[in-house]
């Protein structure tokens, strides 16, 4: 699956379903949204999320059945061609459900164990990333890569929070201590985006906590091929792990602030 006609055809499916998934996005808007809660009040889930689910799921079935698949939703299952597809229909639906305009389809594909392809789709502006191991990431098929590193004290740095409050109030304090070190944050309320925009050079680092497989899966696949270093580390509460991204050239500091304000246990 290495080859690259193979991996070619996975991204094409891959950037199909997330055009399709959404279109349902879009046709949401028009509609009174059935929003419930999941793990915690703050965390929502509406029928589009669902929707567009079904809707990858069903068109890899068509096309890819004996694929693994891991999806937000509750979509799960074994495979036996070494290909597992990480799939969140619906990334930032707080965002999606409030109207406010940072919200996507996020696709990876993992073979034999590494992420080698990674869609994510922002219907509302009508942006498409994408990325393949080894061959770079696009953004709607135009070359897009990492900032040059800057000095910490200049990085505009994005964050994401804990759906658990808890949790929210202690990111804040370690926040807190950040800031004065670095030129700003930025915190749209997506992963796979923030990654994204990594990527693109909007934004020169990146971190969140308690995140899934389906967060960030796409996003990092999109964001190293740009250029960036991204890490899967232990977070200093024992949760989910720490996601961490930047140009190589920041990341040691980077990695450093974050251990400072208690972020990580060690970098």
């Amino acid at each position: 699956m290495s080859d690259p006609v193979a991996l070619e055809e996975l991204l094409s499916l891959a950037r199909d379903l997330a055009v399709r998934a959404g279109e349902e996005h879009l046709k949401g808007r028009t509609e009174r949204l059935e929003v419930e809660h999941k793990s915690s009040p703050t965390d929502l889930v509406s029928q589009v999320d669902r929707r567009a689910e079904d809707v990858i799921v069903s068109g890899l079935a068509e096309v890819r059945p004996h694929d693994a698949i891991l999806a937000e939703e509750g979509a799960l299952a074994d495979g036996t061609t070494g290909v597992r597809w990480l799939i969140d229909p619906l990334d930032g639906t707080t965002n999606y459900v409030y109207g406010y305009p940072a919200s996507c389809v996020s696709i990876a594909a993992q073979v034999d164990g590494r992420l080698q392809v990674g869609v994510v789709h922002d219907p509302s502006p009508g942006l498409t990333y994408e990325a393949i191991d080894g061959r770079g990431a696009t953004c709607n098929g135009r070359r897009i890569g990492v900032r040059p590193p800057a000095d910490l004290a200049e990085a505009l740095v994005a964050t994401g929070f804990s759906y658990d409050a808890a949790q929210r109030g202690a990111q804040g304090a370690a926040l807190a201590t950040m800031l004065p070190r670095i030129r700003d944050i930025r915190r749209a309320g997506s992963a796979a985006l923030d990654l994204c925009q990594v990527a693109a050079g909007h934004v020169d680092a990146y971190w969140e906590l308690d995140l899934s497989p389906w967060d960030y899966a796409a996003g990092s696949v999109i964001a190293r091929e740009a250029g960036a270093e991204v890490q899967t580390l232990e977070a200093a509460h024992g949760g989910g792990p720490a996601v961490v991204a930047a140009p190589p050239g920041l990341m040691p500091a980077f990695l450093d602030l974050l251990c400072g304000a208690g972020v990580l246990t060690s970098p």
